[in-house]
């Protein structure tokens, strides 16, 4: 997408050649009071497009302009430490983890690897504070004044998050990437349930997903915000608090399917098995969910689903689909994640449902999603089965991600596929290309196999290409 700054430069250079005809003009057919009248004002324009012109261009947003607004608490810390150091760039991220107290000796000496930690204000100091429903409500949200009392150089970009909020933080630059920061932007995510969504608000961005607030709109804001967290204190979700000042500042929320809230409980291995195409931004909620992989206690199913993400977040649980025609078998990837076999030839259409592995984070009668699912299912033509992430290494001028079978399907063959079975497959090898994905659409793959190891090499999808 081209820049909001290259259109206006462009126009510009028309308009300074355009200006400068009428004043010509009236040189040679007007009076010279009219023409000194013209003159004047045609100049003023052509000076102001010549400064604009004159600008160094402007650099492309990077990690350096994003600012990180998290919240946490020591009692907190010593179980979610992991979850926020696992993708934390010491020296490169830029931010600040606000804490209601000082860290106790046991957290002492504060790690260089972690963000830097300061000590809320005092919420008690307000002179509202009396009225206030949920006043360590009230202390998250002020983190992002306190940050921008702070007057940190460069920052495009005020990003939200929890001590269990984990960023893809190259991803989060393509997704910020995207729209100019010196104009209102309110970007994130609502959740992934209904009942949360209406609960709360589906104009929400929900703040352990992560949301992105532009420089422009956080000027704006810091002058209205304990004004607005006085006016909407009987709310106690700090949120939905947050909506409703930027509403009031004309501002809504820009929806970014990356950001992920996880308002789920359980086993979300069908969940992130399934994902859009939008780069992958966040995920949340990890003491609240099943460990990402089998086997792992959930930091450690965080460090490991890192180390595919710190290669190339571009195609980070990014789902690939393919086919052995021979067999009736259709394998689908996702990557730096798992890979499913199913004995029996799906779409892409089908498959990108993610299977209810999961339950609601607040129960209730159907639909309780904002998207489609598949049941899980015992019927051994619907049933995959499972591969998950086990390393990652280069080769070739590529990438190469290694996933292994866990536990057994335990299932007959489907008879689809001519008794064709897949139990005999124990690991898959997906080959990627080193260059980042560029497009925001699905990769293609081929696939072949051969004794118990399965080869697949992704691809761009030819034009035309059907994956069914």
């Amino acid at each position: 997408m081209s820049s909001p700054s290259y259109h206006t430069n462009s126009l510009c250079k028309y308009l300074v050649i355009l200006g400068t005809v009428p004043v010509f003009f009236t040189l040679v057919f007007f009076n010279q009071t009219y023409t000194i009248s013209k003159s004047f004002y045609g100049s003023i324009f052509t000076i102001k497009c010549q400064e604009r012109l004159s600008q160094p261009k402007e650099t492309a947003t990077n990690l350096s302009h994003l600012m990180f607004v998290l919240v946490g608490s020591p009692h907190t810390w010593k179980n979610r430490r992991t979850y926020v150091e696992s993708w934390w760039r010491p020296n490169v991220t830029r931010g600040n983890i606000f804490l209601d107290v000082e860290p106790s000796e046991e957290l002492l000496p504060w790690s260089p690897s972690f963000p830097p930690f300061r000590v809320s204000e005092d919420v008690k100091k307000l002179r509202f504070y009396p009225k206030l429903v949920k006043p360590s409500h009230t202390r998250f949200y002020r983190a992002i004044l306190e940050t921008y009392k702070l007057k940190d150089e460069g920052v495009r970009w005020y990003v939200t998050g929890d001590d269990d909020s984990l960023f893809f933080v190259d991803n989060l630059v393509d997704v910020l990437s995207k729209y100019d920061h010196t104009k209102k932007h309110y970007i994130g995510m609502n959740s992934e349930t209904i009942k949360s969504n209406f609960f709360f608000s589906f104009e929400m961005g929900f703040g352990g997903a992560g949301y992105a607030l532009s420089y422009a709109l956080v000027e704006d804001l810091v002058v209205k915000l304990d004004e607005c967290v006085e006016k909407y204190h009987f709310i106690w979700a700090v949120d939905q608090i947050q909506s409703l000042c930027l509403a009031d500042l004309g501002v809504d929320l820009t929806l970014e399917k990356g950001f992920h809230q996880i308002d789920l409980y359980g086993d979300i291995s069908g969940f992130l098995s399934s994902q859009p195409t939008a780069p992958h931004v966040s995920l949340h909620h990890f003491d609240t969910v099943s460990p990402l992989f089998p086997g792992m206690n959930r930091p450690g199913s965080v460090i490991h689903i890192m180390k595919a993400a710190n290669v190339d977040q571009s195609r980070m649980l990014q789902q690939s689909i393919c086919h052995v025609r021979a067999s009736n078998w259709t394998f689908s990837v996702s990557w730096g994640y798992s890979v499913h076999i199913y004995e029996k030839i799906f779409p892409r259409s089908h498959l990108k449902l993610p299977i209810e592995t999961f339950r609601p984070w607040i129960g209730g009668r159907y639909p309780v999603y904002m998207f489609n699912t598949r049941p899980l299912s015992q019927d051994p033509c619907e049933a995959p089965h499972w591969f998950f992430f086990d390393s990652i290494e280069k080769e070739n001028q590529g990438v190469v991600t290694s996933y292994t079978r866990k536990f057994p399907r335990n299932m007959t063959s489907c008879s689809f596929s001519g008794n064709i079975s897949a139990d005999p497959i124990a690991s898959i090898r997906v080959f990627s290309p080193i260059n980042p994905r560029q497009e925001r659409k699905a990769e293609c793959c081929d696939v072949d196999y051969e004794g118990d190891v399965a080869s697949i090499r992704l691809r761009d999808c030819r034009r035309n290409e059907i994956i069914a």
